[in-house]
């Protein structure tokens, strides 16, 4: 009976240890940090007494605001007046810029991809490309949100782009006109035969996932879809996480972690309505960033898809806006997405199933090619056609909607995808 008391007495000084710890620990957490902020405090009035030109305290506060953030990593920014507003402005209504998603590689402000038909896409810019001056200003002590404020503009303004390319001499100027930015997320067609899709996925807009559903309703007899993605810069989670649902049948298809638990999430595949039959490719490039990439690794990750290609960008991390005012926010990194094997895509990148460079696939000479002996009846017969055809008239017109075998091998990447998808048909068709 004398031993019961003696473990409750053990487990009350226990108890008492842990308390007396504990509020030691608070204690010393409380006076780092009243010590932190006296450094700071400290700082901010030498700077407002010393510094060769005078600052106003709220000058110096913005100031360090945006050094915290911008030192924290590459996407957490402080948004004063102006840039908030301008962030707002990009996300509720038209713009004018350049049609160009930008990151920041190795403290570089790094081209992740050109959209589609805008005019960066149709100046030549390409994913990897370094942007070393915005007209006449250096990029290499600016934050992101300073860089992307810059690149947006009046439509029909020009802006001059100083880039580096790996691989050219030396670094080359390129001119822009800005434009109003409207892009279609999603289009479709067919590679050499109707029963082969290809389906070109630009960026992940609110519209992603009822566009794929309405191209897979009008084409019933589909064997085989190439999913492109190159080039792709990202977007909605909700609209990546979608795409993935649409051919996996059950499991995580990404999970998003962080510090606080209430944004920790998992997100997981549906059975209902899933497409699981028909072999899938996906091609992605340096450029296939953020939504694009939990995309191709949840479909790697549950080996529903073939990857080919080149190594993603490598962003997966999760940026919420949290105002501090009426006018001011600050965008901060909360969380980073994880794959369903547990991987992370942050700064590593999705690594492609078959490695594919771009070009073109230069074709094996006919074995049936005209003979040299052979090729002025040849021409003569040709001229004959051009005579008869003169006088029908006849227009003959491409269909826009067929990848046909002069497009498919002047796109590398696209033959490769293209080879990958017919084996795996042919493999599906025998089992």
């Amino acid at each position: 009976m004398k031993i019961k008391p003696f473990y409750i007495g053990v487990a009350a000084a226990i108890a008492v240890t842990t308390t007396i710890f504990a509020k030691t620990s608070v204690e010393e957490n409380i006076t780092k940090k009243i010590e932190a902020i006296s450094k700071f405090t400290k700082v901010v009035n030498t700077v407002e007494t010393y510094y060769v030109d005078p600052l106003t305290i709220e000058e110096i506060i913005t100031k360090a605001l945006k050094g915290l953030l911008s030192n924290l990593d590459a996407h957490s920014a402080y948004l004063d007046k102006k840039h908030y507003k301008e962030l707002q402005i990009q996300t509720s209504g038209e713009f004018g810029g350049l049609g160009i998603t930008v990151g920041m590689r190795d403290g570089a402000l790094t081209v992740i991809a050109p959209l589609e038909g805008t005019p960066a896409d149709k100046a030549g810019l390409k994913p990897g490309d370094i942007i070393l001056k915005i007209n006449d200003k250096s990029t290499l002590d600016m934050t992101l949100d300073e860089a992307v404020s810059l690149m947006r503009g009046k439509p029909g303004t020009k802006i001059k782009l100083t880039i580096y390319r790996k691989g050219v001499p030396k670094p080359f100027v390129v001119e822009i006109t800005r434009a109003i930015i409207k892009v279609d997320s999603v289009y479709a067609k067919h590679i050499l035969k109707p029963d082969i899709l290809y389906l070109r996925i630009t960026n992940f807009d609110k519209k992603v996932v009822d566009e794929v559903k309405k191209i897979l309703r009008k084409n019933p007899k589909t064997k085989g879809i190439v999913i492109d993605l190159r080039n792709n810069p990202g977007g909605l989670l909700s609209q990546a996480v979608g795409l993935s649902d649409l051919f996996i049948e059950k499991g995580v298809i990404v999970s998003q972690k962080g510090r606080i638990k209430s944004e920790n999430r998992t997100y997981y595949a549906h059975k209902s309505g899933t497409i699981k039959d028909i072999p899938l490719v996906v091609l992605v490039n340096g450029g296939s960033a953020s939504a694009s990439e939990i995309v191709s690794g949840a479909l790697q990750d549950h080996h529903r898809a073939v990857i080919v290609g080149e190594k993603t960008f490598g962003k997966g991390s999760v940026q919420v806006i949290l105002p501090i005012g009426k006018d001011e926010a600050i965008k901060l990194t909360i969380a980073r997405y994880y794959l369903p094997s547990g991987r992370t895509i942050q700064a590593k990148g999705i690594t492609p199933d078959i490695i594919a460079y771009p070009g073109k696939v230069e074709k094996k000479e006919d074995a049936f090619a005209i003979k040299e002996a052979e090729l002025k009846a040849h021409l003569k017969s040709e001229l004959e056609k051009i005579d008869s055809n003169a006088t029908k008239k006849e227009d003959k017109k491409e269909d826009k909607n067929l990848i046909d075998e002069e497009k498919l091998y002047n796109d590398a990447q696209l033959k490769e995808a293209y080879d990958v998808l017919k084996a795996l048909i042919i493999t599906k068709e025998r089992n």
